[in-house]
């Protein structure tokens, strides 16, 4: 009896335990009725976390579109494929089944989903081909999302790449005006609230809480129809001479918009894998060169300001060469007595140094620089080059000599086109422009009167004696200057490397285009500006002429004929 009272338990400890359990069960009934009934927004809270998510709305980019609507850039749709690396690594042989499909390594799969195992979601592959995205659907994996996104399409190909130029993989612009105007482009995404089952999927889309801006178009005065032709032509006649590159630039001479600008060698935006770093330059822009005797229509325009030259003032070039310090400019033949027309007409370099000693120095660089030498287009290309254009009270007399046939300045080939651009528009000044509608206002920087001297001046140039007879375009006539300069290097000019250039406009009577070619590097004999750049000018002109409907202006001209090394300088 003892030992059975010993081993039995206190009535009150008892009691005492089975009114705790009653208080706990109390207090749960409780707190469930309070979170079910009462305070419901805790647990909606929880079940939000857990199925409700925020997602981005994707949003296309504007496009790029030519002065005719024709687009130059577009974005489509595409599928991409991210995952929550948690759930997915859940599934082994999911993630070999994902590997294979995509064709990827399964084992640096699942290494980084396992690094980056604390987030929610990481993308896996992007801008996949519709098929491919199937086949992912198919599979069924949790954890797996495919959004839509866009993807940038380029329909001109390499012809415009360097004008428009890429997105990145996230459709951000990396080159060319698809950086310059990324913002404008680029729009706003959107977001939408959705319920996800357990395994990933969305089940329902529940409201959008910000609605996507899409990004605005953008017209360029480019017109695509010119931009394949002069592309095209510049390739055949880059790959003609055994060039390293070249560039053309088409402009409008009572606008100043930019109706072509191509280079090659160029690349093709929708395909960067192989893409070469060199080729990503927009040369014509941000390339600089001496560009040689197509700057002498300059000098003579500055003779011509001073009023003691004339057209036909004379000038004795005797006897084809002149020294310059311890250096010596040549003509290619003695021209004795000639005029400042002529000057032009034969390319002269002992006439146009001669010239330039009579001018100030401080007028001769005021000329150049109202032309726009020395200073960025303000096209507003990314990467512009503002060439070289030394000021006046730095000038060494071998210098000024220098500078009136085109060595000792560095010029791109946008700047070339808009200086003559300036001679063709009877002294107005239009800058290049490449947005369709820009505001462009007419600057005077020359007297008209000089101006139409100078005009007349170049198109004897394309006449029977010029230099650029390989210019001429049937049944129009044309104005224009060519130049053929050495390459320089650290240690002066390079043997047997030049530039050939040529720069003119059409018809010269009413003129409406302004040409630049120029050829990097001929290495196939010829190199130069009269038998390099003037045919692969008189190529474009041509075409450009009939695609704009311009009425020729010179029914007895006479096609281009082939020209001896005197006839091309």
């Amino acid at each position: 009896m003892r030992d059975k009272r010993a081993c039995a338990v206190p009535a009150s400890r008892l009691y005492g335990f089975l009114l705790i359990l009653l208080l706990c069960s109390v207090a749960l009934v409780a707190r469930a009725v309070n979170l079910q009934v009462i305070d419901t927004e805790y647990l909606q809270e929880e079940g939000n976390e857990r199925f409700l998510r925020d997602m981005k709305i994707a949003t296309p980019r504007g496009n790029i579109l030519d002065r005719n609507g024709e687009p130059l850039a577009v974005s489509t749709p595409v599928d991409s494929i991210g995952a929550d690396p948690g759930r997915l690594l859940q599934e082994p042989g999911g993630i070999r089944q994902l590997a294979a499909v995509l064709k990827a390594d399964p084992d640096a799969m699942e290494r980084r989903l396992t690094q980056k195992s604390d987030r929610q979601f990481i993308w896996i592959r992007r801008r996949l081909h519709p098929a491919v995205a199937d086949q992912v659907r198919g599979l069924g994996l949790q954890g797996i999302e495919i959004r839509k996104e866009y993807r940038r399409f380029y329909p001109a190909g390499e012809v415009a790449a360097h004008l428009v130029g890429f997105t990145n993989i996230d459709d951000v612009g990396q080159e060319g005006l698809e950086l310059a105007y990324n913002d404008w482009l680029q729009g706003a995404p959107g977001v939408k609230r959705v319920i996800k089952d357990g395994t990933g999927r969305i089940v329902d889309h529940v409201e959008v809480v910000l609605d996507a801006e899409p990004g605005r178009d953008l017209s360029l005065t480019i017109d695509r129809r010119l931009q394949y032709l002069a592309y095209r032509e510049l390739k055949s006649a880059v790959r003609k001479h055994g060039a390293l590159s070249g560039s053309v630039v088409l402009l409008d001479v009572e606008t100043g918009e930019v109706l072509a600008m191509v280079n090659h060698p160029s690349y093709n935006p929708n395909n960067l894998e192989n893409l070469v770093h060199e080729a990503l330059r927009n040369r014509a822009v941000t390339d600089v060169f001496e560009p040689g005797s197509v700057m002498k229509p300059f000098v003579v325009a500055s003779a011509l300001e001073t009023g003691r030259w004339a057209p036909d003032t004379p000038i004795d070039a005797s006897p084809g060469w002149i020294s310059i310090g311890r250096f010596t400019a040549k003509d290619h033949h003695n021209y004795g007595p000639i005029d400042l027309t002529r000057l032009l007409t034969k390319s002269s370099n002992v006439a146009a140094v001669k010239v330039a000693r009579d001018l100030e120095p401080e007028h001769m660089w005021d000329t150049y620089r109202r032309f726009g030498f020395g200073e960025p287009t303000g096209s507003g290309f990314p990467g512009e080059s503002a060439g070289v254009l030394r000021n006046w009270q730095r000038w060494k007399r071998v210098e000024q000599d220098t500078l009136s046939y085109g060595y000792g300045i560095s010029v791109t080939t946008l700047q070339l086109a808009e200086a003559f651009s300036s001679l063709a528009n009877v002294g107005v000044r239009r800058r290049p422009s490449l947005i369709l509608g820009a505001d462009n206002p007419p600057e005077s920087v020359l007297d008209p009167r000089v101006a139409r001297q100078v005009a007349a001046m170049l198109e004897t140039v394309t006449g029977s004696q010029g230099t650029g007879k390989q210019a001429r375009v049937e049944n129009y006539r044309v104005a224009g200057k060519t130049g053929t300069s050495r390459k320089s290097s650290a240690g002066g000019y390079k043997e047997r490397r030049y530039i050939a250039t040529f720069a003119g406009f059409a018809p010269a009577s009413a003129p409406r285009i302004v040409a630049v070619a120029m050829v990097n590097d001929p290495s196939n004999g010829e190199y130069y500006g009269g038998a390099v750049a003037a045919p692969l000018f008189s190529s474009v002109m041509s075409g450009a002429l009939r695609l704009m409907n311009v009425p020729p202006d010179d029914y007895d001209v006479m096609t281009a004929s082939s020209s001896t090394p005197e006839d091309a300088r």
